[in-house]
């Protein structure tokens, strides 16, 4: 299940009995991380309210071909874009035929042909119907298109008989469902990233911060959900657009960032700290703007809460990965840093050379080695980064076994 991690499931639901237990398979989607969006046919409105299914998706649910309202944000067309699998469950005998005759008079079936995306089908129907030659020749058209068939279970039916037929249970459906997909390095991992300057108050104008651009904490982000990491981006002020799949938090000072991460102290497996966090902040901040009225002025500056140093004292201390940004010095003053603060992985590079590029060169450091990633995009070297921590972990699993 683990591989659904980040996935975007487009569940298709027919007019069948069996479209009641659609509630839980939506449910048991959301407990695996997918995002979740629902269309339904007019007759599977007559078994599951599209109510119930939007407040389990936590999404709109689609259930007109022409819909004014969800034309103007995600027509279908965008919708069918958007999916990284189309599960249709049930699937009906009648809408089969469908798909074998490539309509698209209704909202469900318009998405499968519109769309790229892999597409599964649980086909749910009496026992004869399933045995009729024209089913079973559909289902060989079907096959031969790349359509994913997941059973039909025998057993007994609404109608009394016994037999092929029955839609599967949902718990199967997202394993077949999980088993389309290769799994991400860092499948199942709850991730938290930090990224940009923070900005500490002089005054309500006025406030210290640095040159951090956030670049490489977004290409971090973005690699480690392509790695179907669950993550969680905490954010200060950068104007960058938030990867697909990435939860972003957005804060302006350090004591705001410190706290965010702290709420996630219990769940996060992964911690990368890549925000240049201030390391002081003025003592006190003025209410209103500070008059220019001597040749000086004096600040009394007190200092921000280590984040970083606090997660690696965890009692249940997640994998811990620091960033040194040096201008001198790089690798030696990474590794001090590195000891010092009890990290395990620590990416170290040139301040100057770094702030506001797209390029980056980093030296990994870890307890025993060193390794230099690039010169190259920010992004190239995110992924290398990820591949790293998902090494690491895999050595430490090991040990630890």
């Amino acid at each position: 299940m683990l591989s659904l991690t980040n996935k975007r499931i487009l569940l298709g639901v027919t007019g069948g009995i069996a479209a009641y237990k659609c509630a839980e398979l939506v449910r048991l989607f959301k407990q695996a991380n997918s995002e979740v969006r629902v269309a339904m046919t007019n007759s599977a409105q007559e078994f599951i309210t599209p109510l119930t299914l939007q407040a389990l998706s936590g999404n709109h649910v689609f259930t007109n071909l022409v819909d004014v309202e969800a034309e103007a944000a995600m027509g279908h067309i965008e919708l069918a874009r958007w999916a990284d699998l189309i599960l249709i469950a049930p699937t009906t005998a009648d809408f089969m035929t469908r798909i074998v005759q490539g309509k698209a008079s209704d909202i469900v079936s318009a998405l499968v042909l519109a769309s790229h995306a892999p597409i599964a089908i649980a086909p749910a129907m009496n026992q004869a119907m399933w045995a009729n030659n024209v089913t079973q020749k559909n289902l060989d058209v079907l096959n031969q298109r790349g359509i994913t068939i997941f059973g039909p279970a025998e057993g007994e039916q609404a109608c009394g008989e016994i037999g092929p037929g029955r839609m599967l249970e949902p718990m199967e459906l997202i394993e077949r469902c999980s088993d389309l997909f290769q799994k991400g390095l860092l499948a199942g991992k709850s991730l938290i990233i930090t990224g940009g300057p923070t900005r500490e108050a002089i005054d309500p104008v006025r406030y210290i911060s640095n040159n951090s651009s956030g670049k490489m904490a977004f290409a971090l982000a973005a690699e480690a959900a392509e790695a179907d990491a669950r993550v969680t981006l905490i954010s200060g002020p950068v104007d960058l657009q938030t990867p697909p799949r990435v939860k972003r938090i957005n804060v302006e000072s350090a004591e705001e960032m410190f706290a965010k991460v702290m709420e996630f102290r219990s769940e996060m497996d992964i911690f990368i700290g890549v925000a240049a966090v201030a390391d002081y902040r003025p003592k006190q901040v003025a209410k209103e703007k500070i008059k220019k009225i001597d040749e000086a002025l004096n600040l009394s500056l007190i200092k921000n809460p280590d984040i970083i140093s606090k997660i690696a004292a965890l009692t249940k201390k997640p994998f811990t990965v620091g960033f040194a940004a040096e201008t001198n010095s790089v690798v030696a003053n990474g590794r001090e840093k590195l000891h010092k603060k009890k990290l395990d992985l620590l990416f170290a590079n040139n301040a100057i050379d770094t702030f506001n590029s797209d390029t980056i060169t980093v030296t990994a450091i870890d307890q025993n080695s060193e390794y230099q990633l690039g010169p190259a995009n920010k992004s190239v070297v995110a992924r290398k980064m990820i591949e790293l921590i998902s090494a690491a972990l895999e050595k430490d699993a090991t040990e630890n076994s």
